[in-house]
Order: C-alpha cells, then sequence, then structure tokens
C-alpha cells in the first residue's frame, strides 16, 4: 500500500463526487444534499489525514519537487489550501440546497479544491515518492486508511483551520 496511491485516489473520488454534482438538477434537492453531505465531509475528512500523516513526514524528507522551492513550501501551501477549501465547504451549509447562491458556493469550493489538487499532485506527491522508501510509504498508508475509515463511517471530523506557518514550526521540531 502506499500513501502517494491512496491520496491520488481520494482525489479522483473528490473530481468525480464534484462532477456527479454538476450533473443532477437542481430541482432534486434531497440527492444534491445527500451528495455535498459525503463529499464536504470527504473533503474535510481527506485534510485530516493528510496533516496527520503525509505532511509532517513530507516535512522531514521532502526537498521541495516541481515548482517548491522545498518541503516547508510545499506543506504551508497545503495547509493554506485546505483552509480555503473547509472555508469554501462551510459556506456552502449557507445556502438553500439548488439555490444559485449553493451552487456558486459549490462551484468555489470545486475551484480552491481543484487548484489544491494539482498543485499537490504536481509538488508534494512527486517529493514524497522522490525521498521516500516504500516500507514508510506503506506505513503512513496504512495510518492515512484506517483513519479515514474511522471518520467517513461516522459523522466525520470537526474542522478547523490551521495556521500554515504555525503547523510547519510545529512539525518541523517534531
Amino acid at each position: 500500500m502506499d500513501i502517494t496511491q491512496l491520496i491520488l485516489d481520494d482525489h479522483a473520488q473528490i473530481r468525480r463526487l464534484f462532477a456527479q454534482i454538476d450533473e443532477i438538477d437542481r430541482s432534486e434537492k434531497d440527492t444534491l444534499a445527500s451528495l455535498w453531505a459525503r463529499l464536504g465531509t470527504f473533503l474535510d475528512t481527506h485534510a485530516e489525514a493528510e496533516e496527520r500523516f503525509f505532511y509532517p513526514t513530507l516535512l522531514k524528507i521532502g526537498r521541495g519537487a516541481a515548482d517548491a522551492d522545498d518541503a516547508g513550501d510545499e506543506t504551508k501551501d497545503a495547509i493554506k489550501d485546505h483552509n480555503e477549501i473547509r472555508d469554501a465547504v462551510a459556506e456552502v451549509a449557507n445556502h438553500k440546497v439548488g439555490s444559485k447562491g449553493w451552487i456558486d458556493a459549490v462551484g468555489k469550493a470545486n475551484e480552491v479544491n481543484g487548484d489544491h489538487l494539482a498543485e499537490e499532485e504536481r509538488q508534494g506527491l512527486s517529493d514524497f515518492r522522490q525521498n521516500a522508501d516504500l516500507d514508510l510509504s506503506h506505513k503512513l498508508a496504512l495510518q492515512f486508511a484506517r483513519f479515514e475509515a474511522d471518520y467517513l463511517t461516522g459523522d466525520g471530523i470537526q474542522a478547523s483551520d490551521e495556521d500554515p506557518e504555525e503547523y510547519v514550526k510545529a512539525h518541523e521540531k517534531a
């Protein structure tokens, strides 16, 4: 099992759920609400799993990939992006399901999430694959998979924003 593949699989599922919402008639409010609830929980849980397992390790072994200077920059960007995604997910709840405001808020969540996925795949995941051994990747994959399984089968997690600078400082020292 490989943590980068688990993350990529999650990314594919997230993209698929956004696409499903796009394809549903706006009058199908119960279906939209159910899919959004699943997607919102998935986005929050996925981000939390990355912050608990993937990024602390990347800070220790990463060197920077693609257009990132180093693992610290990759991680700060990711935490900032996670905050934007959490905020966008929370904004959706301020609108009536299927309304123009709701559609716009879901679209904004899709936009900030899409930007994050592309950057993470280009930088952090590449950096990790270049610098982690298979045993480490497997160990983290087991922790990541269990965390998601535990929280996606229940009510999800209590999502909260992190200060990117403080996050990096705390995990570089750990």
